[in-house]
């Protein structure tokens, strides 16, 4: 019994080494190495700081620039700590507000967001895209729908003083279709739609 006791041991003292040390030194190696972009959070950097990832989506209010999915996340109410504030894409907090399709605060939610996209975007000629007035499931997504880009587009180029064609033909450059061609649907990446606007149409103050 005790010869069967030690190899147990023994066994189990193997299998925790192999399993909960060696194998995931060897991926986090081997990650790192094949796909260091995706392995150190798929950061973007401008002038040698990073400003954002690709992956997490962030707030932008100014009126020259897309602005992305709302979001539900929270944070901690720095004045109560049983608290919570809203804390948008935050990635420590990623959650959905959880609010039944029948909720009377998600049909005000939506509405004053439909309010405020409106007073924004005087000149747009496109129905509202449902994107823009609901949030992820994530709270942190970066991207967008073209139509949600397009309907911002008279706005971005009107505050840049450019062309609303330039604007379009920006917005299909950055339209990145469905993962494999099947899986999901096409969508626009806010962080990157923005900084190709600031390279090509800098604002001069």
């Amino acid at each position: 019994m005790l010869k069967q006791l030690k190899q147990s041991i023994l066994v189990t003292l193997v299998i925790t080494v192999i399993c909960g040390l060696a194998y995931p030194l060897a991926m986090v190696g081997l990650s790192g190495t094949l796909f260091p972009s995706q392995a150190h959070g798929s950061l973007i950097e401008k002038d040698g700081k990073v400003i954002g990832s690709t992956l997490i989506g962030q707030a932008f209010t100014k009126p020259e620039y897309f602005h992305s999915r709302p979001s539900a996340t929270t944070d901690t109410d720095p004045n109560d700590a049983t608290k919570t504030v809203p804390s948008p894409y935050n990635a420590a907090s990623s959650n959905a507000s959880n609010a039944a399709p029948s909720a009377k605060s998600l049909s005000d939610d939506v509405q004053s967001r439909v309010d405020a996209l409106k007073a924004e975007n005087p000149d747009a000629r496109t129905p509202i895209p449902v994107d823009l007035v609901t949030t992820s499931a994530s709270g942190l997504d970066p991207h967008i729908s073209p139509a949600a880009a397009v309907y911002q587009a008279p706005r971005v180029a009107k505050a840049r003083g450019i062309s609303e064609s330039d604007v379009l033909h920006m917005i299909d450059l950055a339209t990145e279709g469905r993962t494999l061609g099947l899986i999901g649907e096409a969508r626009v990446n806010v962080l990157k739609l923005n900084m190709v606007l600031d390279s090509n149409h800098p604002m001069h103050s």
